[in-house]
């Protein structure tokens, strides 16, 4: 697995499935990003059928086919929509694009998972609760940086135990490496991204609901910058956020774009989780300088200091419990509440970020 580009981060597992071959089947709708192949794993390790595929780009269909063999490319979207046997439909195409896709979704009686931020206006996120009211239906997001990291999973395991007592703060650090050469136009569209608080900061947003167990939050203050692409004055490659919850925990979390290119993943994801009890730090893709596996889990507590080495140990139980979820109409993988939520959030700290202005070095 590469780890060099984010954008195709594809985590890859061990089966576990909760269904039987067939029982469960699903298609792919919209192949802009790579993280669609990071959700197809996922759900295929946990006993999925991926039965069919649409692009309107033949070559992206034609390289999803060849990683997932047996799946058919579809004539067009509307005919996985109309397909009765199809049960969800996972899709990343552009992100302004992604609710209006899920919209359809829903109201064709099929489930959906969408590659975050899946909901990039208020617009947007309005009518995907009204429609989820309505359908009666699942709009699911792939916040893949807690639900496909072992380290992040294994983290709210040992908060659940009490590990480190009650959450008091959640720090949420997201560098990315900006490869500008190999991305696409909408990538600089902030009109097509919806910014960056609000595409990579849901993934910090969405971190800090589930490990302080917050139900809501109060954005204190966001910032977001342009320091160093003035070739696309509109792109943000900088922005913070500091939340309080409605049970008193604290969030601050920072994303940007400078992963420099001498580090071996694609960013150095943190964070910091302080309890009443104790802290514990994730180091989600490698150790830097020093181990280049990554899930790092470091937890200090009255006990002692410790150290787990998670990768390959934990697996990720949110496929499974998502696709059950979907059969039994359950909520037990994240609800439905919470994933508005953490969009929520994240389009209230963008909308009223300071924009900071820094000007470029000549």
């Amino acid at each position: 697995m590469q780890k060099a580009d984010g954008m195709m981060y594809a985590p890859a597992g061990k089966p576990n499935p909760v269904v039987k071959p067939g029982e469960f089947k699903i298609a792919a709708i919209g192949l802009d990003h790579g993280h669609i192949y990071g959700m197809c794993n996922g759900l295929i390790e946990a006993g999925a059928t991926l039965v069919k595929v649409y692009d309107k780009d033949p070559a992206k269909v034609e390289q999803f086919c060849k990683t997932y063999q047996g799946v058919k490319p579809a004539r067009c979207e509307e005919e996985i929509l109309q397909d009765p046997e199809i049960t969800l439909v996972a899709a990343a195409p552009v992100p302004c694009q992604r609710c209006p896709l899920g919209i359809r979704v829903l109201e064709h009686g099929k489930d959906y998972f969408a590659d975050k931020p899946a909901i990039t206006t208020f617009e947007q996120l309005a009518l995907a609760r009204e429609t989820v009211k309505r359908t009666g239906r699942k709009f699911g997001i792939y916040f893949s940086e807690r639900l496909h990291v072992e380290a992040a999973v294994y983290a709210g395991d040992l908060i659940k135990q009490g590990a480190i007592g009650r959450v008091i703060q959640v720090i949420g650090l997201g560098p990315h490496r900006l490869n500008p050469k190999t991305r696409p136009a909408w990538f600089f569209d902030i009109n097509a991204t919806g910014g960056i608080i609000t595409d990579i900061g849901s993934h910090q947003i969405e971190q800090f609901l589930y490990y302080a167990d917050a139900k809501s939050a109060t954005l204190l203050h966001s910032k977001v910058a342009n320091y160093n692409n003035p070739d696309y004055p509109d792109f943000e490659d900088f922005g913070d956020a500091t939340f309080i919850a409605d049970n008193g925990a604290t969030h601050y979390l920072r994303v940007d774009w400078f992963t420099p290119d001498g580090l071996r993943a694609w960013g150095d994801g943190r964070t910091f989780i302080v309890g009443t009890d104790g802290t514990i730090e994730l180091r989600k893709y490698l150790d830097i300088a020093r181990d280049a596996e990554g899930d790092h889990v470091y937890l200090v507590n009255h006990k002692g200091e410790f150290h787990f080495n998670v990768n390959g140990k934990i697996g990720f139980p949110f496929f499974g419990q998502f696709i059950l979820d979907c059969i039994h109409r359950t909520e037990n993988a994240m609800t439905q509440e919470h994933t508005f939520l953490a969009m929520e959030l994240a389009l209230t700290a963008q909308k009223q970020a300071i924009k900071l202005k820094p000007g470029f070095k000549k």
